[in-house]
């Protein structure tokens, strides 16, 4: 599979950061960015303020961030918290916007922790410790975009298959033995033929079969789909020293399911009758699945009764991935196309689906955090979390050994830089009531990059606290940015589609303390 992967980097490469197209375009130096990655994620309460709890603790979502915050419990508790995405992106190509949704429904995080404290009359410095176990989902992939339009003629996809300087030249070979590319698959459906180079046979370049050569302007369309989430299922423990100084560690089992299916048409906008060639269509399929560990450990220092400062360190995650890889162009003509003697209305060609195993290592974490008590009327904190995204490294699993990753590795520390995400928010108690804001920034992972892709969340919650139940409710609305590219011509001439998403989660926690 990586080996493919590396032909479609020749045949189909891209600038973009989003969607298989960029992918195989940079080897896989896109996965150590998707699965390095994360949102905003844990309880509502968490949600609510936008995920800044390095120094508040007493939350189920502290087993992600900092475990320390398990020893500032008081009491055992269990809480669910369901939840429902809706996403919205707009994809500007070809001079046209157009819209696009994806909604999905999830479980944000579940968990319970249970406390053990000494009594006041017991003078040891420990005053008690909590173990908990948690779900949490880290990381949603759910999203669909769509452009649409009439690109010029130099820039659609057939002026791809007509480019001798991008394409494989190895296409007759798949074409008897299988097809690996989108070279291969495009002469496979008669789409492209061999046409001598320098009027020497043996230099001969993919382009354009003759019956198609006339085509005019196309009407072009693709969908992009991906579904899937990363999330962690984690337990840990956090103990009191003295009430003062808090210390906790905890250990992340991690999962990932990742699926992409783009859809690429493309038909005549003016049928003419000067071409044979009526409409394509180009599908891929990505389907990764894997799994991971990571450890942590943090502490909280309650400096007086108004201020906490807390820090925590994560290991980097080590996972295991297992993709399926699959593509398909089907061609219909306007008229039939003769070829070794036999005369063909519509062709149809594939890949097939073809798997591949590897190891990532996403890079380590380290955050710290302070939150200040304003009495019995609420709090302010705020986190800053750093990690670099160019210390990400991918190597060969298993039987595999012979697959040599150093140049994606290269290009990773090329590629990516250190990031700085911070997050700020606040509570405000109104006797059993609460009200949360926050706000969130993701950093840019990339070194050099005309384009911002920073992420930037905006939350707020409200809640009540009863004796023994406690219910939560928070929104998130995140916006990002993305580029994407389909295909790439050796003219500059690559097209580039910009898509602006949105995406608003809602949370519910129902928590119960005993």
């Amino acid at each position: 599979m990586k080996n493919l992967k590396y032909w479609l980097a020749v045949a189909f490469a891209g600038q973009a950061s989003y969607g298989f197209a960029q992918q195989v375009a940079q080897g896989y130096q896109i996965d150590a960015l998707r699965f390095s990655q994360t949102q905003p994620s844990g309880t509502a309460r968490t949600l609510g303020i936008g995920g800044a709890n390095v120094a508040v603790g007493a939350d189920l979502s502290s087993l992600v961030t900092n475990p320390a915050g398990l020893g500032l419990y008081q009491r055992s508790e269990f809480s669910f918290t369901p939840g429902l995405g809706l996403g919205n992106t707009d994809a500007t190509g070809f001079g046209s916007t157009t819209s696009d949704s994806r909604n999905s429904l999830h479980v944000a995080s579940l968990g319970a922790a249970f406390v053990r404290r000494r009594p006041d009359a017991d003078n040891n410095a420990w005053r008690g410790g909590t173990f908990a176990i948690g779900f949490n989902r880290t990381n949603d992939y759910n999203q669909r975009f769509r452009y649409r339009g009439q690109p010029d003629p130099s820039q659609d996809i057939l002026q791809r298959f007509n480019d001798p300087e991008i394409s494989v030249a190895f296409a007759e070979q798949q074409f008897n033995s299988g097809y690996q590319n989108l070279d291969g698959l495009a002469y496979g459906a008669f789409l492209t033929d061999y046409y001598p180079a320098n009027g020497q046979p043996q230099d001969s370049v993919l382009g354009l079969s003759r019956p198609f050569e006339d085509t005019g302007r196309l009407t072009q369309d693709e969908t992009v789909l991906t579904t899937g989430s990363q999330t962690q299922f984690d337990f840990g423990y956090g103990a009191s020293y003295r009430d003062r100084l808090y210390v906790g560690g905890a250990i992340g089992i991690v999962s990932t399911r990742y699926n992409s299916t783009s859809t690429l048409t493309a038909s005549e906008a003016t049928p003419d009758g000067n071409t044979a060639f009526n409409s394509l269509t180009y599908r891929e399929i990505l389907e990764t699945r894997g799994s991971g560990i990571n450890a942590r450990i943090g502490a909280i220092y309650r400096f007086n009764d108004a201020v906490r400062f807390g820090a925590s360190i994560q290991t980097p995650t080590l996972m295991t991935l297992s993709e399926t890889y699959s593509s398909s162009l089907s061609a219909n003509f306007d008229r039939p196309v003769r070829v070794g003697g036999q005369s063909y209305t519509s062709r149809e060609v594939s890949t097939g689906s073809v798997g591949f195993d590897y190891t990532l290592t996403s890079p380590f974490r380290a955050s710290g955090g302070v939150a200040v008590v304003v009495g019995k009327y609420g709090f302010l904190t705020g986190d800053v979390e750093y990690l670099n995204y160019g210390q990400a490294r991918l190597s060969s699993q298993g039987n595999q050994q012979e697959t040599d990753f150093s140049s994606d590795n290269t290009a990773i520390k090329g590629l990516y830089q250190s990031a700085v995400n911070v997050r700020v928010g606040g509570e405000l108690r109104l006797d059993a009531f609460r009200l949360r804001a926050g706000y969130a920034r993701y950093g840019d992972a990339y070194r050099q990059s005309d384009f911002d892709r920073t992420q930037n969340y905006y939350t707020g919650g409200a809640g009540i606290r009863q004796n023994n139940f406690f219910l939560d409710v928070a929104g998130v609305y995140g916006t990002s940015k993305r580029f994407y590219s389909p295909y790439t011509l050796s003219t500059n001439n690559t097209p580039v589609v910009s898509v602006d998403a949105s995406r608003f989660t809602t949370t519910v926690t129902a928590g119960f303390l005993f």
